[in-house]
């Protein structure tokens, strides 16, 4: 791996050179980046993924959908169509991708769309009927031709002292220097129990501005749920898989599965792991190595676990009715801001509501 990185160096730098070039040219003014009269908030990051942007994107949906009408707006990576789509009754993960299906899943009463163009989406919005109050763009720090009125950065707490090089020999997409474009920085997946020296630490390499407020999250995991069967009400608590003395096949497909392993690690010492492509979409091939090897387990109490993002995409009808005789569960997450969620919640809220003043 280290040999390889080295062979790609050069072509980081030629990614860094162009990353950088375009940059000072929207900084500058000379290419455009568009403002819209309603308030925009973007979730984004610096690297390829694992920051924890889909349960942060969920949490201002919860923050604000009883009050504002929300729109989600992604590019959709992973789906099979193309142009903008606003989500009503999807097939499945290949025609929106699999963060949008997240977001449609859990919450009915909120508009998801998808498109590359986001300009051109984020247009096509304000043009219905009853156009959103707020727009929350997933995946978009690097999306510059769009200026949301609040730019949200996260960076993941167990990454923060890596020296990561830039793509292609690397996980980032920019120079660190684009942290200056942030309004908010949170530091994500950190600790549950954070201690005031190590908050000092962390917030001494991030060397943010005066004008950025820092936060700190945490995931909080839910209870284990039967894939497809939220509506019968199988909810498990994990503690009965662990007086049950169950082995755990999980099957992921992800950036960065290490918080998922650790925490059922914590819960039994009797894991299996098989893990896929971030963003993987399930064959008929994939379902097969998943058979083979949960029959591999000689524990005849055993189940399969997986992400809640990747159950998204084990739901597309040709794999589910694959795996409907399989115990498969999954693991709902959500994102928990360490001491100071008033002070984030208020945060949004007031920007939300000034802006809604002008739109």
């Amino acid at each position: 791996m280290h040999t390889l990185r080295r062979l790609l160096w050069p072509f980081s730098l030629i990614y860094g050179l162009v990353v950088g070039i375009r940059n000072f040219l929207f900084d500058k003014g000379i290419l455009k980046s568009y403002s819209f009269p309603l308030p925009i908030i973007s979730v984004g990051n610096m690297s390829t993924g694992g920051t924890g942007k889909t349960p942060h994107v969920e949490y201002l949906i919860r923050l604000l959908k009883d009050e504002y009408r929300i729109a989600t707006l992604s590019r959709g990576y992973g789906r099979k169509t193309s142009g903008f789509i606003l989500v009503s009754d999807p097939s499945g993960t290949h025609m929106i991708g699999d963060e949008p299906m997240q977001y449609h899943s859990k919450f009915g009463n909120i508009m998801v769309s998808v498109g590359e163009d986001r300009v051109d989406a984020v247009k096509r919005l304000m043009m219905m009927s009853k156009p959103p109050e707020v727009i929350l763009m997933d995946d978009a720090y690097q999306h510059r031709k769009i200026k949301p009125g609040l730019q949200i950065l996260l960076m993941e707490y167990d990454s923060m002292f890596r020296n990561e090089p830039l793509l292609p020999a690397g996980n980032m997409r920019e120079w660190k220097s684009g942290m200056k474009r942030a309004d908010i920085i949170v530091i994500s997946k950190s600790p549950n129990i954070l201690v005031p020296i190590e908050k000092k630490r962390i917030l001494e390499q991030v060397k943010h501005t005066p004008d950025q407020k820092v936060f700190f999250s945490f995931i909080r995991y839910g209870e284990f749920v039967r894939l497809n069967a939220e509506k019968q009400g199988m909810f498990m608590s994990a503690d009965y898989y662990l007086e049950k003395r169950y082995t755990i096949l999980l099957v992921t497909g992800i950036a960065n599965p290490a918080g998922m392993i650790a925490h059922l690690r914590r819960l039994s010492d009797k894991i299996e792991i098989l893990t896929f492509p971030d963003h993987h979409e399930f064959n008929e091939r994939d379902i097969q190595i998943i058979k083979e090897k949960f029959g591999q387990i000689a524990n005849p109490s055993k189940i399969i676990v997986t992400t809640e993002k990747d159950a998204m995409r084990l739901r597309n009808p040709e794999v589910e009715i694959q795996i409907k005789n399989l115990p498969v569960f999954y693991l709902p997450i959500e994102t928990v801001i360490h001491h100071e969620q008033e002070v984030f919640d208020k945060l949004i809220m007031n920007y939300v509501r000034e802006n809604q003043k002008h739109s």
